[in-house]
């Protein structure tokens, strides 16, 4: 096996390993590691979640001694900076490995470049870029967080051929089928907030969690009320299997306090034209560390992400049935086909007789 090759089938594994962890690392990365001696592994590892030892040191720690002239396949760029845990680089370093293959640089400051900059400086033979585009997907979301400055957004949306997401008196319970569902409880997984307009509240009284399998977390809960309209009663509020931020422009100190009593989060955000700004929302999640948010809906909430161009990627569940005069997606302000905004189509997912369709904006 020529080099390249090598290279390439143990960084497929790194890579592996890296998705074994994918939405339970936030507000980090997810990164695998694997350890090549001999042209044999002799160990692997990957980042389990923030606080938690990074990649390349689970990997040493298993490799030991084993480790002394290896070469190190790690799907990111290892840190050189003291964050929740100790620079990557210098336990590299110490372990005296000879060579290090990264699939891709880290896009945040505190690291980009000097991780390298770091190894090379030591002696070691550095690679970049083995099945970069492949890494920079499993981590588009931490990519999106730290180059912009806010959360990687998905807009969910489940409809009728025809386009609706409700039928016109609002019933949209349920529209696609059981594996369907299922599959949205994984795209909730990935995501560190699942985000609803105060209309799906009042209409649905959803308990937005994961439920279809076991997971280790639970996504923080995050409603948009301008109004601050929330039903007392609402499982948002009872429930307490999930923590729950309320966004709101509303001063109704009565009301915040009693919520706050329940362990509700209210956070105040300006408004425009009755609505919440939604810039200023994703600014304050992304100081509040949520990477990845998941917009569920409804209309209104999906359509003001859309047309304010605040979003990153479409997931649309196309079910089998014709409604008909129903709900869908409101003006995103195009009046020419020209305008209309391009999306590429990144994946097509079949459900029984439903259509899971992923789309990245362009």
């Amino acid at each position: 096996m020529m080099e390249s090759e090598r290279d390439i089938h143990f960084m497929k594994r790194a890579l592996e390993l890296a998705k074994l962890r994918k939405g339970l690392t936030h507000p980090n990365p997810t990164v695998g590691c694997v350890i090549v001696k001999d042209g044999k592994i002799v160990s692997e590892g990957y980042h389990e979640k923030a606080g938690m030892p990074h990649a390349e040191v689970v990997a040493l720690e298993r490799a030991g001694k084993e480790a002394e002239g290896s070469t190190v396949y790690v799907t990111l760029e290892p840190c050189s900076h003291h964050g929740r845990t100790p620079p990557c680089t210098d336990a590299l370093i110490r372990a005296k490995v000879k060579r290090v293959v990264i699939a891709t640089p880290d896009p945040n400051p505190l690291v980009s470049g000097k991780g390298i900059w770091k190894l090379k400086s030591a002696g070691i033979e550095v690679s970049i870029g083995i099945l970069e585009e492949e890494a920079k997907e499993l981590n588009e979301d931490f990519f999106t967080y730290i180059t912009l400055k806010r959360p990687f957004v998905t807009v969910k949306l489940a409809q009728s051929i025809d386009g609706c997401i409700a039928t016109k008196h609002g019933e949209s319970k349920w529209i696609t089928n059981e594996e369907s569902r299922v599959f949205a409880h994984r795209l909730r997984a990935q995501a560190t907030a699942v985000l609803v307009g105060i209309n799906t509240v009042v209409r649905d009284d959803p308990s937005l969690t994961i439920r279809a399998f076991f997971w280790e977390r639970q996504p923080i809960r995050i409603v948009l009320d301008p109004m601050l309209r929330i039903p007392l009663s609402s499982k948002l509020v009872k429930e307490k299997s999930a923590k729950t931020w309320i966004i709101t422009a509303s001063e109704n100190r009565e009301k915040i306090e009693f919520l706050e009593s329940q362990g509700v989060e209210v956070l105040l955000a300006p408004v425009e034209d009755g609505k919440l700004k939604l810039d200023e929302v994703l600014r304050e999640l992304y100081f509040r560390e949520v990477m990845h948010l998941l917009v569920e809906g409804g209309s209104i909430t999906a359509t003001s992400f859309i047309k304010d161009n605040l979003y990153d990627r479409l997931f649309v569940f196309v079910a089998p049935i014709i409604i008909g005069d129903g709900l869908s997606i409101g003006y995103t302000g195009v009046e020419r086909l020209q305008d209309a905004k391009r999306h590429m189509l990144k994946n097509i997912y079949r459900f029984g007789h439903d259509l899971g369709l992923e789309y990245k904006r362009v």
